[in-house]
């Protein structure tokens, strides 16, 4: 049954339908934070979760859910929105293909602007520097960097009530990220990690996100609810 949604302050959740921004959403949720969910479908080929970030956003009580279409795929230059451009199936050097320029700038940019609307000051993100592929956008500096951007850059920052970007996975192995999951009572099979899944949903099991996924519930004794399909 979902939780019962009408808590505490007023938060804004990313949630993209992933194991982490579930986690992130069920954190916000254990401290009695009233969570207003924020998905985007930003032109990326992974399109079931959307379908998953729905089912999550449900189960976990979030207020409201808003899917924002916000089309950035237009730019290219990522296995994730471009069909010329193939998700690899082994590790690489260096920042990988799935890399999305700006997507987390232009994810929380809109999240603080309905923030600032709805009188929230806290914006929750899933990033994690630990158990990640190296995206530039989820390192401490950037999210330490985008709360000074949001305090500078809103009347709300300017009239001092400052807003809080919490990235609470940020340190957290993948492991210890399920962990916390199952502790708080999220359900993983709702969850969508595969950069490249088939067209009933089932993850490759080969993408750098599906094998992130499947170490991290390996390392944590936990059983994978995943469902993947092996080409």
């Amino acid at each position: 049954m979902p939780v019962v949604a009408d808590m505490g302050e007023k938060s804004v959740v990313l949630v993209s339908g992933g194991l982490d921004s579930a986690t992130v959403l069920a954190l916000a949720r254990e401290q009695n934070h009233s969570c207003y969910a924020l998905t985007f479908d930003y032109g990326q080929r992974h399109r079931i979760e959307l379908d998953a970030a729905h089912h999550v956003a449900k189960l976990l009580g979030a207020v409201d859910h808003r899917v924002v279409q916000l089309d950035i795929g237009w730019i290219g230059g990522s296995a994730l929105t471009d069909n010329d451009i193939p998700v690899p199936d082994a590790p690489s050097d260096g920042i990988p293909v799935t890399y999305v320029p700006a997507r987390n700038t232009v994810f929380l940019a809109t999240a603080l602007g309905w923030a600032e609307v709805l009188g929230a000051q806290d914006i929750y993100i899933g990033a994690n520097a630990v158990d990640y592929s190296g995206y530039p956008d989820c390192r401490p500096e950037f999210i330490q960097a985008f709360e000074k951007l949001a305090n500078l850059a809103t009347r709300a920052g300017v009239e001092g009530k400052a807003f809080h970007i919490h990235a609470p996975l940020m340190l957290m192995s993948k492991a210890e990220i399920i962990r916390t999951g199952v502790r708080l009572g999220v359900d993983y099979s709702l969850t969508v990690s595969c950069y490249n899944p088939d067209l009933d949903g089932l993850a490759c099991g080969v993408c750098d996100a599906c094998r992130l996924r499947r170490q991290g519930f390996a390392d944590a004794g936990v059983a994978d609810p995943t469902r993947y399909y092996y080409r």
